[in-house]
């Protein structure tokens, strides 16, 4: 192991457009007694990553948002929330983890460096055999969410219907996985564009939304789980079957209505879901990409150096852009 004591990652020091995040020389993450440090090999920039480096905190979010991530300016300096490396040093009471341990996780910051310090015991998980460190950086913030809501708030039960709105976006894709894992049949909202995509990760059903509004329809769904923030349960209401759910990841004033309003009264019920991951979600989501049930789509791998064209999202590939950080390493030992 090299007593390694800089290295490179990406800095954001103010909110806005990609032009704040640059790379800079730092020092390395200190580690403690239960901390795993981790050579960072692969970070995914994500929509919540593109939120965070703008404060795009839409409605009533914008309070608990900065109050969270920085009120004037970011409280990470270094970005990234998910990972996927080797583990390069362990503190004296790790037992979970050892040095040479190809890992992904998520954390709350700091992803998009060469090197990252996490504790042990938090969303961290031994990388499945086969995957490269890209695939596996892809996965936990799309596969734990989609987990967390269907199958745990959702309580999504085989032959159930269910549909997925945004089912092409990150989270979406892991969600038409997770409900046909779970024995869903699934219905894929997504542009004409995506069809083949979403089918391949298992929808049954495709629904373009530029030439279809599926809240018209005369089918009925037991889950409506929108991903894209693109509708609300006062619209989906007419086509969810007696006893079904609207599930929902973003905060907003109508969902919050809905939620108190559904609690109160009726069967059909909306839900607000807030994501975190832990080791338990981690781990129930590596045995998934073990068996197969679940795989990640990556769309774009670019070096550390180009962090700024990764938060790009017009005219790109469909699927994850994940920041490699070999040429960052090898630039850094050349110095």
């Amino acid at each position: 192991m090299q007593n390694v004591q800089s290295m490179k990652a990406v800095v954001q020091t103010q909110f806005g457009s990609p032009e704040v995040l640059t790379v800079q020389t730092v020092p390395v993450p200190a580690i403690g007694p239960r901390d795993v440090r981790v050579r960072v090999l692969a970070s995914p920039v994500t929509s919540g990553d593109r939120r965070l480096r703008s404060a795009d905190f839409p409605g009533i979010s914008m309070v608990p948002g900065r109050l969270l991530m920085g009120i004037t300016r970011p409280r990470h300096a270094i970005p990234g929330t998910m990972f996927a490396g080797r583990v390069e040093a362990i503190g004296a009471e790790v037992t979970r983890f050892a040095v040479g341990d190809d890992v992904f996780g998520s954390c709350d910051g700091g992803a998009h460096a060469e090197y990252l310090s996490v504790s042990e015991g938090g969303p961290i998980a031994a990388m499945p055999e086969g995957m490269d460190h890209a695939e596996a950086a892809a996965v936990p913030y799309g596969a734990v969410t989609a987990l967390m809501v269907l199958r745990d708030a959702g309580g999504v039960a085989p032959g159930e219907r269910v549909l997925i709105v945004g089912a092409a976006g990150e989270v979406g894709r892991f969600a038409v996985q997770m409900a046909r894992h779970l024995g869903a049949r699934v219905t894929a909202v997504c542009a004409a564009d995506d069809f083949d995509l979403v089918r391949s990760l298992g929808a049954e059903e495709v629904i373009d939304y530029r030439a279809e509004d599926f809240t018209e329809s005369d089918r009925r769904w037991d889950v409506v789980f929108d991903t894209a923030d693109a509708t609300r349960y006062g619209r989906c209401k007419r086509v969810l079957s007696e006893g079904g759910r609207f599930l929902s990841i973003h905060l907003t004033v109508r969902t919050l209505l809905a939620v108190l309003a559904t609690s109160l009264f009726g069967r059909r019920k909306a839900k607000l879901v807030f994501a975190m991951g832990g080791a338990e979600g981690m781990a129930a989501v590596r045995a998934l990409l073990v068996s197969g049930a679940l795989r990640p789509v990556v769309g774009r791998r670019l070096p550390l150096g180009r962090i700024a064209e990764a938060h790009e999202t017009r005219g790109v590939p469909r699927g994850s852009a994940v920041v490699t950080m070999a040429e960052a390493v090898a630039l850094r030992r050349a110095a």
